[in-house]
């Protein structure tokens, strides 16, 4: 029977740990001890993998009271973006890491030609077994379905999977077809097929990097035999301790599965405590989820990343802010209501419009330096002037308020500036108004919206080319310019213009009405 040891701590990682005793009084041949230092979904956040640094560091440092194997493992999208340099930023963020291997994510499939660059930097694993990348891309060289890691004389299968839903993901989708990207029933076969592979070699400890979202990882842990831990990423979800029936699952023949994920964006990191009997089968457990935001930015590794990305300077000032949004992707969020004025102001629309889930940042008082500007949103999707119809943008606007009641919050809702309205709490939008430069306001018919007005719409080319499942917003060719900037360019240019510091708050454009 296995043992939880439930735990969460946001103090200094010493504390989380492994150090129970050996309640079986196994001999020390017979149990494994292994402790997993575990990141997902950091999404070219520079500044937390700093702190992540010094994290690590610590984790590398403490000596437990017993033998203990330590891994270090990604779940994918630590790159983000088409940016070179943010990306070469991740990848030295990994190295210095010493993470062993990542699973590709969707976002490590952004700059499939230019990624060349940086592959030969990768001193991790790159693993997805449910994909099938065509041979001219380079990242077909360097992907493997999975591997056999071994520390301390003892082995482990590591097995990687890219997400199912990759092309609705990409930016550049139309360099993968559908049946390159294997569905969800043929991942399960795929990822059987390789702990049947590891097993037939003798390894009895397999560890998933999963990049599929916390849902397909439960059907996984159940529909398969042979996977010990998974690694989860993808849908964001911020899993604490272990608990059966939620992240504790059973395979087939009955075995202990656990579940892992530690939210996006590098707030947090995680630190998975297991011991294996001697037939490789999970026996004790402790995972340990914990806040980036304790630890201090470290220093060398902050040196590096300055050399690739430049010296950061202060664009402006701050005089207050509130705290973060809980929810970055269905919460009202002052700090985007700021930036997406900042768009509509500088490039002269009639609405702005940005997705909830461009924004991976906040502001906080004082100095507004480059670095943390930069890193809002290292997407750097360029900024694009589209015309939409009223129809079209209430149409956005009901699908994305759907994201209240979608699962895992998905896409997320749109922040605006030109636009003031409210959802319930099932995702329905009950009121939509214009507002024009002037204040003036006027209601939209969100019924019957009208298909002969038309908005000048400050939007980024992402969803000007319909991502995120928005084909209504699928209107590139059609867009009045395309900017060769993202929205950092345009706080900047407010600044410029505008010394004043400037008050990060809630001005109600968007309330969630119980």
């Amino acid at each position: 029977m296995i043992t939880p040891i439930n735990g969460y701590n946001t103090n200094l990682i010493q504390k989380v740990v492994l150090n129970h005793k050996d309640e079986r009084q196994q001999s020390q041949s017979q149990t494994v001890r292994t402790s997993i230092f575990y990141i997902n979904d950091y999404h070219g956040k520079s500044i937390n993998l700093e702190r992540t640094m010094t994290a690590s560091n610590a984790f590398d440092n403490f000596i437990p009271s017993k033998p203990t194997d330590k891994l270090k493992f990604s779940s994918g999208d630590i790159l983000l973006g088409e940016v070179e340099n943010v990306n070469k930023v991740a990848v030295a963020g990994e190295n210095a890491l010493h993470i062993m291997a990542s699973a590709m994510g969707n976002h490590e499939y952004d700059m499939p030609k230019s990624i060349e660059k940086l592959i030969p930097d990768m001193k991790f694993k790159m693993l997805a077994c449910n994909i099938d990348i065509p041979k001219q891309y380079p990242l077909s060289k360097k992907v493997e379905k999975s591997y056999i890691q071994e520390v301390n004389g003892n082995k482990y299968g590591i097995i990687g999977t890219s997400p199912t839903d990759l092309i609705s993901r990409l930016k550049y989708s139309r360099l993968f077809s559908v049946n390159e990207i294997h569905n969800i029933n043929s991942t399960v076969s795929d990822i059987q097929n390789e702990v049947n592979k590891l097993s037939s070699q003798g390894i009895d400890k397999i560890i998933l990097l999963s990049h599929l979202g916390y849902g397909y990882d439960k059907k996984i842990a159940q529909e398969t035999d042979g996977i010990d831990v998974i690694l989860g990423g993808h849908s964001h979800n911020l899993v604490l301790g272990a608990q059966e029936g939620e992240n504790l699952l059973y395979s087939k023949s009955g075995e202990p599965v656990i579940i892992t994920q530690a939210g996006r964006d590098g707030k947090y990191f995680g630190v998975l405590n297991l011991e294996f009997d001697k037939n490789g089968v999970i026996t004790k457990v402790q995972n340990n989820v914990t806040s980036t935001r304790g630890f201090k930015r470290n220093a060398p590794l902050r040196y590096v990343f300055e050399k690739i990305l430049g010296k950061p300077y202060v664009v402006g000032y701050v005089r207050s802010a509130v705290p973060p949004i809980k929810n970055d992707l269905i919460d009202p969020n002052p700090h985007a209501q700021f930036i997406v004025d900042c768009m509509r102001e500088e490039l002269g629309g009639d609405i702005a419009l940005l997705g909830a889930a461009n924004v991976r940042g906040y502001f906080e008082s004082g100095a507004l330096d480059t670095r943390v500007l930069e890193d809002m949103s290292p997407f750097k999707n360029n900024l694009t002037i589209t015309p939409y119809t009223e129809k079209e943008i209430v149409d956005a606007l009901k699908a994305t308020a759907k994201s209240l009641v979608n699962m895992n919050n998905k896409p997320g809702i749109l922040h605006t500036s030109g636009l003031r309205y409210n959802i319930n709490k099932k995702g329905e939008i009950l009121d939509l108004y214009y507002i024009d430069k002037f204040g003036k306001s006027t209601k939209i018919d969100i019924d019957n919206p009208r298909e002969d007005k038309i908005y000048r719409t400050v939007v980024n080319d992402y969803y000007a080319m319909g991502k995120d499942n928005l084909s209504m917003l699928n209107k590139i060719d059609w867009a009045e310019k395309i900017f060769d900037f993202d929205f950092t360019k345009c706080v900047k240019d407010h600044f410029k213009k505008d010394q004043t510091p400037v008050e990060i708050k809630d001005d109600g454009r968007i309330k969630i009405i119980d």
